[in-house]
């Protein structure tokens, strides 16, 4: 199956993995937030190039990182709600750009994730 895969892609799963074997709850929900604004901007980079392929992969690691982040909430009051509210417009941006790519759109859904992302580092 790596043999399919570039040397990049490869690291990366390795990388990944490792780093989620030793994550607690914080730490899983911060590499969820990475791999969904990495995606995103691999996804908008693929778009420029016109490398379809790439930007389908990409838009599927999107999709995998916000339904980790999905499962992950408890509850559906408070922030629990808001949470369930921000993946789910998130999971519709990317679905709607699957069939008709949005750039703007998925540019300004990565960076909202990056800012959310750091304020969650930062606090």
């Amino acid at each position: 199956m790596l043999r399919m895969t570039s040397p990049q892609e490869a690291y990366r799963r390795v990388d990944f993995d490792a780093r989620v074997s030793g994550a607690g709850p914080a730490e899983l929900v911060h590499l969820c937030f990475e791999h969904l604004v990495s995606a995103l901007g691999t996804a908008v980079h693929a778009d420029m190039r016109g490398d379809n392929c790439l930007k389908s992969r990409s838009m599927t690691r999107a999709l995998t990182a916000i339904t980790a982040l999905q499962m992950g909430i408890a509850g559906a009051e408070g922030v629990a709600g808001a949470l369930s509210q921000l993946y789910e417009a998130a999971r519709r941006t990317v679905l709607d750009s699957a069939l008709n790519f949005d750039a703007e759109r998925i540019t300004e859904l990565r960076a909202d994730f990056c800012e959310i992302g750091q304020a969650l580092k930062a606090g």
